[in-house]
C-alpha cells in the first residue's frame, strides 16, 4: 500500500484484500479494496474545503446543500406528514453549520424556492436560519409531483457558487406521476456528478424504486420513514452526515495491464452499488468510478477482473487500484493512495482453490441484496414458490454473514423454520411499511470481521 497524502489533507489509505494465487490457465482475480479516510470531517484541520470550511484539496470555495421538501397535495393526507416535513426541515436547518451555503426548495409539478428566494444560496449564520424557518412555516401542500424539477432547480442553485461540496436532501410521499420516468432520468443524468443526494420516502405512498434510483445515481443514500413523527431526527442525522464530509468527488481508478478485462467494479459496504457502468476513461488502460464524498469513513469495493492464461511459476500484476481528487488548479488529479492486485499462478491445490474470507463474504452480501429484490418482485407478481425460495435464500445467507438487521427486516415478510438451511413460510400478512421498509434497505451490507 501507497500512501501520497500529506497531514494538511484528509488522509486516504487503500487496502486490498485478495487470494492471488490461480491454477494453471486459471483467469478470474478477486479483491476487496477497502478505502479509509480520516481527517475529511469534523476532525480534521480547518482549510479542507468541506462544510462551513473554505480552500482545500477540492478547490476554492465553501460546501453547500439544498433541501427539497415535497409539498404535493398528498402530503396533506395526513397532515401529520407536512408539518413533519416542516419540522424536519426546520431540524435540518438548525444542524447546518455557519459559512455553509443552502437553500430550501419546495417541490410539486413544479419546483419553487422557498428560501432565500432570489435565485442563489444563503449563507448559513443565526440570522439566516431564522429567516429559513419562518419561511417554512409558509409551506403547504397543493399540487402534483415532478421529482426531475426539483432537482435541476437545486442544481441550478448549487451551481450558482462556488463550492467544493454539493448536496442535495429530498423529501418525496408519492409516486412520481406528472412526469415520465424519461424526464426523472434525464433530470438524474444530468445532475450526476454535480451534486450528491440523500432521499428519504415518507409514509407508504411513494415508489421503492424511484426513490431508491435517486439516491443510486446521486451517490447519496436511500431510506424510509415510514412515520411522520421521525423525520425530525432523521433529518438532523442526514445533516449531520454531510457536514461531515470534507471532500469531494473523489474517483477509484482502475489501472489494467495489456489483456486484462473488467468484469465489474462494485462498491459493498456500507451498501452494495454497481459502478461497473458508470467508468469513465482515464488514459490508455485506465478508467476511473465516482465515489462521491468522503468524511471520516470506510468503503469497501469488490474489482473483478479477467487476465490472461497463465503457465505455472508466472505472475503479474493484474490491476492498480488509486484513489484520486480534482486538483483546485484544474490540472490533472491528484493521487491520495493505491493499493495492487496481484495474479501468481500455482500447482498448489491448496493456495489456489482457498477462497478469501473477504471476498466470499461480499459475494454473498451481494447475492443477498439480489435475492430479496427478486423474492419480493416474485411475492408482488403472486409466484409464492419463488418468493419462498429467494427470501428463504436471503433468510440463509443473512444469517451466515451476520447480518442481523436484515434478518430482522426478512423475519416482518417470511416465519423462519430454519434459518440454518433457509427454510422459510411467506405470511400471510404483511405490513406495507415492512416490506417497503426491506426493499428499501436490502442492499445494506454488515463489514466483513477482521
Amino acid at each position: 500500500m501507497a500512501n501520497f497524502s500529506k497531514s494538511t489533507v484528509p488522509q486516504f489509505s487503500v487496502d486490498v484484500y485478495q487470494n492471488e494465487f490461480l491454477p494453471e490457465g486459471g483467469r478470474d482475480v478477486s479483491a476487496i479494496v477497502t478505502v479509509t479516510s480520516t481527517g475529511g470531517g469534523t476532525s480534521g484541520a480547518a482549510g479542507l474545503g468541506g462544510f462551513g470550511r473554505a480552500g482545500g484539496l477540492t478547490g476554492g470555495g465553501t460546501a453547500g446543500v439544498v433541501i427539497m421538501v415535497d409539498c404535493s397535495g398528498s402530503m396533506d393526507y395526513p397532515a401529520t406528514k407536512m408539518r413533519g416535513a416542516r419540522e424536519a426541515t426546520a431540524a435540518a436547518v438548525d444542524t447546518l453549520r455557519d459559512g455553509t451555503s443552502f437553500a430550501v426548495v419546495a417541490g410539486t409539478h413544479v419546483a419553487k424556492e422557498v428560501y432565500p428566494g432570489n435565485g442563489g444560496l444563503a449563507v448559513a449564520d443565526p440570522r439566516t436560519r431564522a429567516e429559513a424557518k419562518e419561511a417554512l412555516r409558509r409551506l403547504s401542500a397543493g399540487g402534483g409531483t415532478a421529482i426531475g424539477t426539483w432537482l435541476r432547480l437545486a442544481d441550478r442553485l448549487l451551481s450558482s457558487a462556488e463550492l467544493s461540496i454539493r448536496h442535495g436532501i429530498l423529501l418525496t410521499d408519492g409516486r412520481n406521476e406528472h412526469e415520465s420516468p424519461e424526464e426523472l432520468r434525464a433530470a438524474l443524468d444530468a445532475c450526476a456528478g454535480r451534486f450528491t443526494c440523500d432521499a428519504r420516502g415518507v409514509g407508504t405512498d411513494w415508489e421503492v424504486k424511484e426513490v431508491t434510483g435517486i439516491a443510486s445515481a446521486l451517490l447519496g443514500t436511500a431510506d424510509i420513514v415510514a412515520d411522520p413523527a421521525g423525520l425530525a431526527a432523521d433529518f438532523t442525522s442526514m445533516m449531520e452526515t454531510a457536514m461531515d464530509k470534507g471532500v469531494a468527488d473523489v474517483a477509484l481508478r482502475l489501472w489494467t495491464p495489456v489483456g486484462v478485462e473488467i468484469v465489474f467494479v462494485k462498491q459493498v459496504a456500507p451498501t452494495v452499488e454497481d459502478l461497473t457502468g458508470r467508468r469513465t476513461e482515464a488514459g490508455p488502460r485506465a478508467g476511473d468510478y465516482p465515489t462521491g464524498s468522503w468524511g471520516d469513513e470506510s468503503r469497501d469495493y469488490h474489482v473483478s477482473v479477467r487476465v490472461p492464461r497463465a503457465a505455472v511459476g508466472q505472475e503479474m500484476l493484474a490491476a492498480r487500484v488509486s484513489l484520486l481528487a480534482p486538483d483546485p488548479a484544474g490540472g490533472d488529479p491528484r493521487p491520495l493512495s493505491q493499493g495492487l492486485v496481484r495474479a501468481v499462478w500455482t500447482d498448489d491445490l491448496a493456495m489456489s482453490t482457498s477462497i478469501n474470507p473477504q471476498v466470499a463474504h461480499y459475494t454473498g452480501q451481494a447475492e443477498l441484496a439480489d435475492v430479496i429484490q427478486q423474492g419480493l418482485d416474485a411475492r408482488k407478481s403472486g409466484d409464492r414458490d419463488g418468493a419462498t425460495a429467494k427470501l428463504g435464500r436471503a433468510v440463509q445467507l443473512a444469517a451466515a454473514s451476520g447480518n442481523a438487521d436484515t434478518a430482522k427486516l426478512l423475519s416482518k415478510v417470511v416465519d423462519v423454520v430454519d434459518a440454518a438451511t433457509g427454510t422459510v413460510r411467506l405470511k400471510a400478512k404483511v405490513a406495507e411499511a415492512d416490506e417497503m421498509t426491506l426493499e428499501t434497505r436490502s442492499t445494506k451490507t454488515v463489514r466483513v470481521k477482521r
